[in-house]
């Protein structure tokens, strides 16, 4: 019995052990490096004044809500910021981060280091490097439409300058969105001097949604014959859900939270209805009558008695237009608080 006794009386402290040894092992994992979709990025050969920017994406893959503390920089040359700094489970977030091509030249290394202090603390270092040519100048740095509507075709011209040798061209030009087409002209030529006008256009057919890609320049340069050049547009519609998709959180059964959806148009509109696909029961939306540029649409969820992630979509139909509004709604119901 004496025996027995002592297991049972040290059994709370071997449960605590092996709880710190559980938490300890998290920690040693790489579960920060496994959100993202890449830890490293080469902008390879840039122009003097090209916008240099690049999105690392991440994903929360645990239950437990992510968090970051901080993002740094190891060198000037760098900048980097995070799209938001709470990320719930289920959700995608992004470091962005940029080349400062103007003061900067030549090999450039720098590393964005971001800090999460929860659910564990962990540093991610994530990798950046160009080479920063000074013989190209674009101006202005990247092709920036800014907000187009949709179906309306786009173009912008930028500036080429090379400074060396004589008899340098442009030969070609890559886009690898077929939303993006350019083209260039020479406008000058001296001994140590030669311009081009860039062209860039975005197609009517581009669809809704952010671009960002790149067009690379091809030139007779044999040892940097490539010069990109970031292409960035939002491509909106006349109606769009400002806050699409919904991001619920963590859902509890029987308790209900409220959220809102934003709609935002060019002109006044009126709602007409909105309607979930398979939900019903869960959500309760109570529908603006007034027309408005933007509607804030005040929603209702009661989960029911279930575990697990859900997503659910829903049909906006506006007074006046033919094709309605989608938007997703996601979240998780925890069964067991």
């Amino acid at each position: 019995m004496r025996t027995t006794n002592k297991i049972f009386r040290y059994a709370p402290a071997i449960a605590l052990i092996f709880c710190f040894t559980g938490l300890a092992s998290a920690q040693e994992l790489n579960w920060a490096e496994k959100m993202f979709e890449e830890l490293k990025h080469d902008f390879g050969t840039v122009a003097r004044g090209a916008k240099a920017q690049y999105r690392f994406k991440f994903t929360n893959l645990y239950e437990e809500t992510v968090h970051i503390s901080q993002v740094k920089t190891t060198c000037g040359c760098t900048g980097a910021t995070p799209s938001k700094d709470t990320v719930q489970s289920g959700e995608t977030a992004y470091i962005e981060v940029a080349m400062d091509t103007n003061k900067f030249s030549h090999e450039k290394n720098s590393n964005a280091i971001v800090v999460f202090d929860k659910p564990f603390y962990k540093e991610v270092r994530l990798p950046i490097r160009a080479y920063i040519r000074t013989d190209v100048v674009v101006t202005p740095g990247w092709a920036n439409f800014g907000s187009i509507d949709q179906g309306e075709p786009k173009t912008m011209d930028l500036a080429i300058q090379y400074s060396g040798r004589s008899d340098w061209h442009i030969t070609d030009i890559i886009s690898n969105n077929k939303y993006v087409v350019a083209e260039a002209s020479e406008t000058s030529r001296s001994a140590y001097n030669i311009r081009y006008n860039l062209k860039v256009s975005i197609k009517e057919d581009a669809p809704l949604g952010t671009l960002l890609d790149q067009i690379v320049l091809i030139t007779d340069d044999v040892n940097n014959p490539k010069v990109p050049v970031l292409v960035e547009a939002s491509v909106e519609s006349d109606l769009m859900v400002a806050n699409a998709p919904l991001a619920l959180g963590n859902l509890f059964p029987g308790k209900t939270k409220s959220s809102s959806l934003v709609i935002k148009g060019k002109e006044p509109f009126q709602i007409e209805s909105i309607e979930c696909a398979t939900r019903g029961d869960m959500f309760k939306v109570k529908r603006p009558e007034d027309a408005k540029r933007v509607q804030v649409v005040p929603i209702m969820i009661t989960p029911p008695e279930e575990d697990g992630n859900f997503s659910e979509e829903f049909t906006v139909k506006i007074s006046g237009r033919e094709e309605p509004l989608r938007f997703t709604a996601y979240g998780r119901i925890v069964a067991k608080q």
